[in-house]
């Protein structure tokens, strides 16, 4: 063992903490969580925890099931809401790295799917970073079956309003997330009732990855213990603006920006418009992951913060990637913002594919086309197309069949991932497009 997991053992007795929580996701982005005694742990280092594979969703056929669960130790932390008190031992976690019984990573762990693009990244010189500002809603109550769910406020964006239950969660939520080590930048009412905005410190993509998993189960206690319920859905409601996951992005090579070149236009480097140019030219294809749920394209669709071309601009917000304005004397700021993430995707699997794409657009000299400079939103399908922005996906099925043929995806997430990922998706648009809506009822029953 290395020095990590003997700083893990001895904190384990010092804390007096009964329980760990050893987590990871299956191939959809759903926390999966085994708890082990802290007598097991340094066997769990050495050899890892044993599982049926087959049991989790994407993950292996019933053949081939056994898999193990190995606790990654510089991801310790102890959770902040079972810290340990006469009634409730303190209780921490870890993520695991999954491997097969010979050691092999899983082919179908999406922290390995991210791990391996980021190695290939590192074999060329360079670091990614992001850095994410997560949207959500915070309602009354769990909504029942057909029911709008209720906001907890009637609130806008920015908005400061006395005794504010969103400012109460954000404060204790905020305070929970710095306790396990996860930074914040910024937080506030975001545009529609009840709707709130917490920002993430920037980190490498692992990390980030990592604490956004953590930061939507932070969440969700938080809520619960305030009587309320926190969704990630990304369109929940008709007429009010979706949640989005925008996230910022920049390369690094060693202590530099690989982004920034004093003197360019936006102060961006050849390597960072090659970068935006593969986004966009393989924007489509990864939508499928960054945008996984039928729900998602209802946000897409609905123009205010979401976009719905293929296109980049300065500052333009409207854009689907934009290049925030430059700090002078801050040349480690140079970023670029994806604007099509959305907040229930698996972000192992997302930030992969969107570093995948920019790389592509290095390692093939994409040209970056002409920056849009109109604002998009206002734009009619002919001034798009005379303009040269190409629509995104605009349902999951279109996505479907735009991620078939693409061979960065299959290759950035490996033939298991891409193809469980892939049918999973095809039976949830099955299951979406037999139902009859709310809308069909309303409109119909009354004249038909």
């Amino acid at each position: 063992m290395g020095k990590q997991e003997d700083f893990v053992l001895r904190a384990l007795e010092e804390r007096d903490v009964r329980f760990v929580r050893l987590w990871f996701t299956d191939v959809l982005g759903f926390l999966k969580s085994v708890s082990v005694a802290p007598a097991e742990l340094e066997n769990a280092f050495e050899e890892g925890i044993g599982f049926d594979g087959s049991a989790i969703e994407g993950f292996a056929r019933v053949y081939e099931a056994d898999m193990l669960a190995h606790p990654d130790a510089s991801t310790f932390q102890i959770l902040p809401w079972r810290t340990g008190d006469d009634e409730w031992p303190a209780t921490a976690r870890m993520f695991c790295d999954i491997r097969m019984p010979d050691g092999s990573p899983s082919y179908a762990d999406p922290r390995h799917v991210l791990k391996r693009t980021l190695s290939a990244a590192a074999d060329k010189g360079f670091t990614f970073y992001t850095h994410p500002e997560i949207e959500f809603y915070l309602f009354k109550d769990v909504p029942g079956k057909g029911d709008e769910p209720q906001p907890v406020d009637r609130s806008g964006f920015f908005d400061h309003t006395a005794q504010s239950r969103g400012a109460d969660f954000r404060r204790e939520a905020i305070t929970m997330l710095e306790a396990m080590g996860i930074s914040v930048e910024f937080s506030h009412h975001e545009g529609g009732p009840g709707q709130q905005e917490i920002d993430l410190r920037y980190a490498d993509a692992l990390t980030t990855a990592d604490n956004i998993m953590s930061f939507r189960t932070i969440v969700r206690e938080v809520a619960l213990n305030h009587g309320i319920w926190a969704s990630f859905m990304p369109k929940p409601y008709t007429t009010h603006p979706g949640s989005g996951m925008h996230t910022h992005v920049s390369l690094f090579e060693g202590d530099r920006n690989a982004f920034f070149e004093a003197g360019a236009e936006y102060q961006l480097s050849r390597t960072g418009r090659q970068f935006i140019a593969g986004i966009l030219r393989h924007a489509s294809e990864i939508s499928v992951v960054t945008n996984q749920w039928v729900n998602s394209y209802k946000r897409l669709l609905a123009g205010g913060e979401a976009p719905s071309g293929v296109c980049w601009g300065h500052n333009n917000r409207s854009a689907m990637v934009r290049v925030p304005m430059y700090k002078p004397n801050k040349g480690q700021s140079t970023r670029v913002e994806l604007r099509t993430i959305d907040p229930a995707c698996n972000p192992y699997l997302a930030f992969a594919v969107v570093l995948a794409a920019g790389m592509k657009g290095i390692e093939e000299g994409y040209e970056l086309p002409r920056e849009a400079e109109d604002d998009v939103w206002s734009l009619t399908e002919r001034e798009r197309k005379a303009l040269g922005i190409a629509p995104l996906p605009r349902s999951l099925w279109e996505a479907i069949g735009i991620a078939e043929d693409s061979e960065l995806l299959a290759e950035t997430l490996g033939e298991h991932v891409f193809d469980f990922f892939l049918r999973n998706k095809r039976a949830e648009w099955e299951e979406y497009r037999t139902q009859v809506s709310a809308y069909e009822r309303d409109r119909m029953l009354p004249v038909l």
